[in-house]
């Protein structure tokens, strides 16, 4: 966990505390009160509330009793199972929870010192990157008595309820929580990566081999310290957590607590017909209300498995909201999943390590449009390339790289009715390898991934993209609207992710004395043909060097060929618009490479855009010998510098 921890509301804890114990005095949270206004602001609770402590509760209250499980939480009478999947999902991870929970011990109700207890308490969560502490009061929403929201099913445990109380306070109010996405919840608790999937649309009930991908890779994420839940959206008109035949609830989430590929032994391969079995375990955040088909808790598979098998295999059965399914079984029911991976960025481990970096930004109006960030998604065509830019570099020949884009927390504005999050997704471009100003037009640049565009607060892709330099335009959906994002990139190698600011190469001092440039040409090298073999060989080991005044760029070599494919784009800021651009094609030699040829471009703004195909050259001018081969190119020039 990052060591930079800020404080919610500028409070801190510790001398919170000792200015209670100092004055002998409970601690009451003038940040979140017990009134109405931290409960809600349109939808009362049912009855008359009551704000009691745990000591007016039960006799020996505590944060954990034997423990934390998933088993602790139970759903009150807030629509925010959503919260306690998460809950739960959290409880299986130690080194997970003991970040939201920062020193527990310290916090827990001592019997032997009880002039220790302040009645206050503190939680942490992951803030659009940077850890937050929340600091709260332990006076709870009651009514008769008995706790409204999240408890445990052990009548004097309260993290839960503390927790939830703080995730409350972070939110605006209680009712701020009725409604949301676990992957919300578990991203605040953890700073995982969100990364939502629709099982319908992916037709993983019907496609064997989908489905098969998708149990792998939920078993390397829980293997690895990540966090899942389901759930089954409710179809139209259908109202939300209702109970089907099946046992199982529409508009509700559950937890994953568990996922097996269990080999039988031969006396159970004879009984199922299968070597494998393909398992999860789920959690109801009801703590009841199970799943009542095959491998269900009183079902006949059970009755084929001895007790000490079910060991072996680390199956159990009780009836506490927990149960088991084939992964066959719930592709065919959930709807949807949300897989929170646990990124690796520590290089003290035996996983693969990734290479991050986090970005924040954010979208805004502007009348000009060389200042407007707010173009909207690639639809809006004149305004999409005004949104903010970021570039990086893929490094390697190929390179797997995960993205994720996220929109500011916008709960707390639920009470004036704009809590809702914005559709936001992302674009990706390849664009020239020498590129370090902004994109204004589309010309050669190739558009590589598009995420999904949804209202969810977290966006994820992930992409392999080869060797290359890479635009990654964040947009909403529609132009014009503004708020915040954060925008995180992992890569194997380092990546070099930064804004793209500038539009043009700066006017300084230098510039009167060195020249400013005048025009810009965009160059695309598609491909050199009918090259002259080498070495004896059947082929050649082609590259191409493009110069431009003082500047040179190189492709990368293709192998064993004379004709090859480059796709190679640069872009040049020229003050010498009399000087030609050469294009030369090389073969890649251990000792010494060899020049094949050159095509010499006057690149001006009249000469034709579409492709055009050149003979190779020897050295000199444009009326050099002509020598085997001819290559393939697209030119753009603009004496506007802001055109390309």
């Amino acid at each position: 966990m990052s060591s930079s921890v800020q404080l919610f509301r500028d409070q801190k804890y510790h001398e919170l505390k000792r200015q209670c114990i100092q004055q002998r005095r409970l601690f009451k949270d003038p940040e979140f009160p017990a009134s109405d206004e931290s409960l809600f602001y349109q939808k009362a609770p049912r009855g008359k509330v009551e704000w009691k402590r745990p000591k007016d509760l039960c006799q020996d209250p505590y944060l954990f009793v034997n423990g934390i499980s998933s088993h602790d939480l139970n759903q009150g009478s807030l629509g925010n199972c959503w919260f306690v999947a998460a809950c739960s999902c959290l409880a299986l991870r130690k080194t997970l929870w003991q970040q939201v929970i920062p020193d527990f011990q310290e916090q827990e109700w001592d019997p032997k010192t009880p002039e220790k207890y302040a009645g206050i308490f503190r939680f942490r969560f992951w803030c659009f990157g940077i850890w937050t502490e929340v600091v709260i009061d332990d006076l709870l929403p009651t009514i008769d008595g008995t706790l409204i929201y999240c408890h445990s099913n052990v009548e004097n445990e309260f993290w839960s309820a503390l927790l939830e109380k703080a995730y409350a306070k972070l939110a605006g109010s209680y009712e701020a929580l009725d409604g949301g996405s676990a992957a919300d919840a578990i991203v605040d608790f953890t700073g995982a990566v969100a990364e939502s999937i629709d099982l319908v649309q992916g037709k993983y009930s019907e496609t064997i081999s989908e489905q098969m991908k998708l149990f792998e890779d939920l078993l390397k994420v829980h293997k690895r310290g990540g966090l899942i839940s389901c759930f089954i959206a409710s179809s139209s008109g259908r109202a939300n957590e209702v109970e089907a035949k099946t046992g199982l609830v529409a508009g509700h989430a559950y937890s994953v607590t568990a996922i097996r590929k269990l080999h039988l032994g031969e006396s159970l391969t004879f009984s199922f017909n299968t070597e494998k079995l393909f398992m999860v375990r789920l959690r109801n955040p009801w703590g009841n209300r199970e799943w009542n088909g095959a491998w269900s808790d009183n079902s006949e598979e059970w009755k084929k498995v001895s007790n000490s098998e079910r060991k072996r295999l680390g199956l159990t059965v009780e009836n506490d909201g927990e149960f088991w399914m084939t992964f066959e079984d719930w592709c065919k029911n959930f709807t949807d999943v949300d897989i929170c991976r646990i990124v690796n960025t520590s290089y003290f481990s035996i996983h693969k390590t990734w290479e991050t970096k986090m970005m924040h930004g954010a979208w805004e109006k502007n009348s000009d449009p060389l200042l407007n960030r707010s173009g909207g998604c690639f639809d809006n065509i004149e305004t999409f390339l005004q949104n903010p830019q970021y570039i990086f570099d893929v490094k390697k020949t190929e390179d797997k790289v995960l993205i994720s884009l996220q929109q500011e927390d916008r709960r707390r504005s639920k009470k004036v009715g704009k809590g809702d999050n914005i559709i936001i997704g992302f674009e990706i471009f390849k664009v020239e390898g020498n590129r370090s100003y902004r994109l204004h037009k589309l010309t050669v640049q190739e558009r590589v991934a598009t995420s999904p565009y949804i209202n969810t607060r977290n966006v994820f892709l992930k992409k392999i993209l080869k060797q290359g330099r890479y635009i990654l335009i964040p947009t909403t959906y529609l132009p014009g609207i503004t708020t915040k994002f954060m925008l995180r990139l992992f890569t194997d190698v380092p990546s070099k992710l930064r804004e793209l600011m500038a539009d043009k190469p700066e006017m300084t001092c230098w510039s009167l004395l060195c020249g400013y440039p005048c025009r810009i040409t965009q160059i695309k090298i598609h491909s050199a043909e009918g090259l002259q073999e080498q070495d004896g060989s059947s082929g050649a080991d082609p590259y191409v060097l493009i110069k431009c005044e003082n500047q040179k760029v190189r492709s990368p070599v293709q192998h064993n060929t004379t004709s090859a494919i480059f796709n190679t784009q640069v872009i040049f800021y020229r003050k010498n618009i009399d000087s030609p651009i050469i294009v030369q094609v090389w073969n890649s030699n251990i000792l010494c490479d060899q020049f094949l040829g050159q095509a010499l471009l006057a690149a001006s703004p009249s000469d034709p855009r579409e492709q055009q195909t050149l003979q190779l050259r020897g050295r000199g001018s444009q009326e050099a010998q002509e020598v085997p081969g001819h290559i393939t190119v697209k030119v753009f020039s603009s004496d506007d510098l802001v055109e390309l």
